[in-house]
């Protein structure tokens, strides 16, 4: 898809983890190793584009305590979500996709907050309500229509490490989350953290109802299949 529209892309197998589980559980050194070995993979990228909001949010907020300010805003200066790269660097939210389908948004907490992907709904009515980059494209996408889910950004309940910690908890949370979904009538749900959903999809497949799983990606990829 992106080659599509006028990308040279290139995928180095030598690529890791970013880190973010041992940021969020407090293990530095190894935060700190992943951190460097990701920051001397991409030295030579002109863009680096990632299809995990979660991951781009850690490269953004975190490694400058890993790395050192100056390396860190510089690579964080080139690092993009998937969505976010194809509309704010490459000025579109029309990839050419068709995908005939009832989809809802899942707007995880760290592209919501963290990247700004949407709007979180404790600033709504404050200033003048605006599309996000994710819904921007999700519209532009033929046949696609984007059902409305009741509060839209409560979190799914994976949260990494919150749910090996509490996983009954997490299942909770997934489970309302869920249902929320199922009501609004969707086929399936996207979004931008495939771990999101992955923990979905399992509690969909566990539980026996709600909408299938797809990532964004997926989804501006397609000419009309599922």
């Amino acid at each position: 898809m992106l080659e599509r529209l006028g990308c040279t892309v290139s995928f180095d197998p030598r690529q890791t983890c970013c880190g973010q589980p041992f940021v969020t559980t407090g293990a530095r050194a190894e935060a700190v190793r992943l951190a460097r070995a990701h920051a001397s993979v991409f030295a030579g990228a002109a863009a680096v584009v990632c299809p995990s909001a979660s991951c781009v949010a850690t490269v953004r907020r975190r490694y400058a305590d890993l790395l050192g300010a100056d390396q860190a805003e510089a690579l964080a200066a080139r690092t993009f979500e998937l969505g976010e790269f194809i509309v704010l660097r490459l000025g579109t939210s029309d990839v050419g996709a068709v995908f005939p389908h009832r989809v809802a948004l899942l707007e995880s907490c760290h592209g919501l907050r963290e990247l700004g992907l949407g709007r979180p709904s404790e600033q709504l009515g404050s200033v003048v309500d605006e599309v996000g980059i994710t819904e921007r494209l999700l519209r532009g996408v033929t046949g696609l229509e984007l059902r409305s889910v009741s509060r839209r950004d409560e979190c799914c309940g994976f949260g990494g490490a919150f749910s090996v910690g509490f996983p009954e908890l997490s299942a909770r949370i997934g489970r309302d989350k869920l249902r929320a979904l199922a009501e609004s009538g969707a086929s399936f749900v996207t979004g931008t953290d495939a771990s999101c959903l992955l923990h979905l999809d399992a509690l969909r497949a566990r539980e026996g109802f709600g909408p299938r799983a797809i990532h964004l990606a997926e989804i501006l990829a397609s000419r009309g299949g599922a």
